[in-house]
């Protein structure tokens, strides 16, 4: 599974106030730990209400690039920040994210291509997040074809069920989990998939258990990639000793430090 580091995002206050003075060494030092911990992608966002979010998110573009070539995930629901971020960077970048909506696709997906960018996509539309699994389908079917009509391939599309919070909305995860397996018979070779992990366990009790619990029940669906906590060293094991389970690599004695 392809780990995408959460934290370096503005949303949490010790981020948003580096962001704010600009402390190169607290978020190169963040992006670094979640390397260490096993993010492939780092994903970053400036957070929400930030006048300057398309000079912060350049600043830490070129911030995490100096501390590591992984590669980075430009993270902001505005077109304009994503576009200032995928500017500088060095490496084959994932933009976060896309909906449903066709009026959005169109002007992300063309980044897509300028960039030579992967794209996260939510099967989410202007009418909201659906309640079953056929929606969910519905959604990604719009989205592959949308991708195919402007000559963007599938293969660097990410299929997001979009994971609602057990504290709220208890009845659909399971259904995210059989979106997944949906997902994967639409196309050949198979969509590639992925979730925002964290939010099933927002305003839960006992969040570390939740998040790990669900992780395991999607990996069993074939989850390609979700971004989660790589700090929480069990979750970072827990990936591990699945992608042996699941055959996707060979075990050894050694798994677990690999």
């Amino acid at each position: 599974m392809i780990a995408i580091g959460e934290k370096c995002n503005g949303m949490f206050t010790s981020v948003g106030k580096a962001i704010d003075s600009r402390d190169a060494n607290f978020i190169a030092k963040l992006v670094l730990d979640q390397v260490k911990g096993g993010a492939e992608i780092i994903d970053l966002s400036t957070g929400p209400g930030r006048d300057d979010a398309k000079d912060a998110m350049k600043w830490l573009v070129k911030v995490a690039q100096g501390a590591t070539e992984r590669r980075l995930s430009i993270d902001s629901p505005s077109v304009e920040v994503i576009k200032a971020g995928l500017e500088e960077c060095k490496n084959q970048p994932l933009i976060n994210s896309t909906t449903a909506d066709v009026e959005k696709m169109s002007k992300l997906f063309p980044l897509v291509k300028e960039y030579n960018a992967e794209i996260i996509c939510l099967t989410i539309s202007d009418k909201g997040i659906p309640n079953t699994v056929d929606q969910r389908v519905e959604m990604a079917m719009t989205i592959l074809a949308t991708a195919m009509d402007m000559d963007v391939s599938t293969e660097a599309l990410y299929i997001d069920p979009v994971i609602l919070p057990v504290s709220a909305a208890q009845n659909q995860l399971q259904l995210a989990c059989e979106s997944i397996t949906a997902f994967k018979a639409l196309c050949t070779p198979p969509v590639k998939t992925v979730v925002g992990l964290s939010n099933v366990s927002s305003g839960a009790q006992e969040k570390k258990l939740l998040n790990r619990t669900m992780l395991a029940m999607l990996l069993g669906r074939g989850l390609d990639a979700a971004i989660v906590d790589t700090l929480d060293v069990d979750l970072m094991n827990m990936v591990k000793a699945s992608d042996v389970l699941l055959n996707k690599k060979l075990y050894a004695h050694s798994f677990l430090k690999v």
